[in-house]
């Protein structure tokens, strides 16, 4: 997805306006908000690989990489991240990301310092329920489907999507939830790797993390 980075039009308008009054107390840049919040090493067991991830200012999610699938309908091999994108805040500290690695799973989370758009993230999913991604224009397609994710609380969104590469179905999970003015979003991936002495099993490991991010955020 696209790199998110808080807007910084405000600051400059504040800055030329005299203000009648002082608010005491120091602010607080939205990248220390989210440090404080995200959870951390100690958070997790013993053996369980924790990765920040720390993005390049300025350059979008994957640049370089190779781009979305084509799809059918349009637009659905990368509808919900077309979404998060579509309302995101812009600039340093606006969103703070992680990975953590078990033998079985990679989970990765982020923060942001801005909501997420909710209603627009439901309707990308129930619009892709069911379609086909395709790796060239000429490619048979792969069926996807895109299923509700039980388990968050009644306010987040969890979906789990599933691409059918012959008889071998592969899932991925993700979730998403708005906590007061923050927002956090995590997907996870089937990954085995024997080396992490700690297990995960999906999505019930994602699921554990997921609730246990927005508890740290709610208490910060």
């Amino acid at each position: 997805m696209r790199s998110v980075r808080i807007v910084a039009a405000g600051v400059a308008v504040l800055a030329g306006v005299g203000c009648a009054t002082t608010v005491p107390g120091a602010a607080t840049w939205p990248g220390e908000t989210l440090a404080r919040a995200a959870l951390t090493q100690s958070d997790f067991p013993a053996g369980v690989n924790f990765d920040r991830i720390t993005e390049q200012p300025g350059q979008p999610d994957g640049a370089g990489g190779p781009g979305s699938m084509l799809s059918r309908p349009a637009g659905c091999a990368n509808a919900l991240t077309t979404v998060i994108g579509a309302s995101a805040e812009r600039g340093p500290g606006s969103a703070a990301k992680y990975a953590v690695s078990f033998d079985g799973a990679r989970i990765v989370m982020t923060l942001l310092s801005w909501n997420l758009d909710m209603e627009t993230l439901r309707a990308a999913a129930d619009r892709c329920a069911n379609f086909e991604a395709f790796f060239d224009p000429a490619s048979e397609g792969i069926p996807i489907t895109t299923t509700d994710l039980a388990g968050l609380d009644p306010d987040a969104l969890g979906y789990q999507q599933t691409m059918q590469l012959g008889n071998s179905p592969s899932s991925v999970y993700m979730g998403f939830q708005n906590v007061g003015r923050l927002a956090v979003f995590g997907i996870a991936f089937p990954a085995p790797n024997p080396s992490i002495e700690p297990k995960a099993t999906l999505p019930q490991t994602f699921l554990d993390v997921f609730t246990r991010q927005v508890a740290k955020m709610r208490a910060s």
